[in-house]
């Protein structure tokens, strides 16, 4: 009979370590680095050296598709909102609160973005957003951050200070970092422009500094991190329907995510979101229309 109960009980503990094992999360940290105007079209790997090495550990693609128009709010909205602009209701340039009603909101009345998913369904998660762009405060959800703070764009190392402080102080489950360039190099020189050029460069060394500051934190093993973008531009704009406009990057790379260089498949904007979801195994809500970049998990 001991023999019967021991053996019913280390198949019961199987079961639970196969279960444990199909639920547990892919990652325990994901970063978001978003450069609002980097275009696929103007996108050079040997000036972002800390960015080709992630593509080389990683996988990517250079087609994401941006949603129309290809503006800055609408874009920021889906990739952190899992939909496009007929759920969010966000439409204009400079959309603060939805134009067309949102198809669905939560509690803190707004549409739900990837980063209530994970303050809701993650114990003792850390969730914060950090930003340039004065738009972008109505585009997270405040209410789900633990940190949520805009930066000062006057000193371009503010937003990157900020971020390494929020990740060695509290670890984040998510972090959101939301630069503002290179578009401003985009608008005032044009894409393409050495102006557009030196500051891929520049923010290239700055997201080499948020990734050290993750080794740093103690956390490298355990995060995943994301580069990408809202949308590109073409002459000194953006908003049209041109490939350069709607092309931009999509980098991941670290834990969960296999070497496996450059995908094919087709991704939008607000699959970004619904990547981060399926990084974490979180039951996304039924209004997000956006899927997992499965192909890149191991």
């Amino acid at each position: 009979m001991k023999t019967i109960t021991r053996i019913l009980l280390a198949s019961a503990m199987m079961l639970i370590a196969v279960s444990c094992g199909k639920n547990a999360p892919r990652t325990k940290h994901v970063i978001l680095i978003g450069l609002d105007g980097m275009s696929s079209a103007d996108f050079v790997r040997e000036e972002m050296p800390t960015v080709s090495a992630l593509m080389d550990e990683g996988c990517w693609t250079l087609a994401k598709r941006s949603v129309f128009k290809t503006s800055s709010a609408i874009n920021w909205a889906s990739m952190f909102m899992g939909a496009g602009t007929e759920l969010t209701g966000y439409t204009e340039w400079y959309s603060k609160t939805p134009e067309l009603p949102s198809r669905v909101v939560n509690e803190h009345g707004i549409f739900p973005t990837i980063h209530y998913l994970v303050k809701t369904q993650i114990r003792k998660s850390k969730v914060g957003a950090v930003y340039e762009w004065d738009t972008i405060h109505h585009l997270v959800d405040s209410l789900a951050c633990d940190y949520f703070e805009q930066a000062n764009e006057d000193i371009p190392t503010d937003i990157t200070d900020k971020a390494i402080s929020f990740i060695k102080n509290e670890k984040p489950t998510l972090l959101t970092i939301s630069y503002d360039h290179p578009d401003h190099e985009g608008h005032g020189e044009g894409w393409g422009s050495e102006a557009y050029h030196s500051e891929m460069k520049f923010l290239d060394g700055e997201i080499a500094r948020i990734l050290e500051a993750i080794e740093e934190a103690g956390i490298a093993k355990s995060t995943t991190v994301i580069v990408t973008s809202d949308h590109g531009g073409i002459g000194h704009g953006h908003g049209g329907i041109t490939p350069a406009e709607y092309e931009t990057p999509f980098i991941i790379a670290g834990k969960g995510i296999r070497q496996g260089g450059e995908f094919t498949e087709s991704m939008m904007q607000y699959d970004v979101a619904a990547t981060i979801a399926g990084l974490f195994k979180l039951e996304q809500p039924q209004v997000w229309v956006g899927r997992a970049m499965d192909q890149c998990f191991e």
